[in-house]
């Protein structure tokens, strides 16, 4: 069992090479979840030039990260967020959101969306926590069954 006091949050962009790292891990989960469907879905979670990324950190040790790009004005979309396994039940992916959503809200964004698949609960269940609510499925999701599409007000 790991023990983190407090880890450490850097803002970053998606040429971190810790948050490449975590990303690789992230896919290769989602692999094995999605199955045949991978594909379809790797194609939306290209991370070249992402601008507003998270890396948590214990000690020098990067554990999980989360990122967010401009989906239309004043909404982002939450992308590629990921804790090692090893790191999960700590409450680090609800503090890595959390800080994602300060750092939008201060870039004057009122609303956050995001979409996860159904063969993720755990996820679904952090959302829900974090106080995002179930919508209807928007723009490349709309018709694809296994995906979640959820809502934030953040300001």
């Amino acid at each position: 069992m790991y023990n983190v006091s407090m880890p450490t949050f850097t803002r970053t962009d998606s040429s971190d090479k810790d948050f490449r790292y975590l990303v690789s891990l992230l896919d290769k989960d989602l692999a094995i979840r999605d199955g045949d469907e991978h594909a379809f879905y790797s194609q939306f979670n290209k991370i070249e030039n992402i601008r507003n990324v998270v890396v948590a950190y214990d000690n020098e040790n990067a554990i999980g990260a989360g990122a967010f790009k401009e989906y239309q004005p004043a909404v982002v979309e939450i992308k590629r967020m990921f804790v090692l396994p090893e790191y999960r039940g700590k409450g680090i992916a609800f503090e890595i959101l959390r800080q994602l959503e300060k750092w939008a809200a201060e870039l004057n964004n009122t609303e956050s969306i995001l979409e996860t698949g159904k063969k993720q609960p755990e996820a679904i269940a952090l959302y829900q926590k974090s106080g995002y609510k179930i919508i209807p499925n928007y723009g490349q999701y709309e018709n694809v069954q296994n995906s979640v599409c959820m809502s934030k007000k953040i300001r």
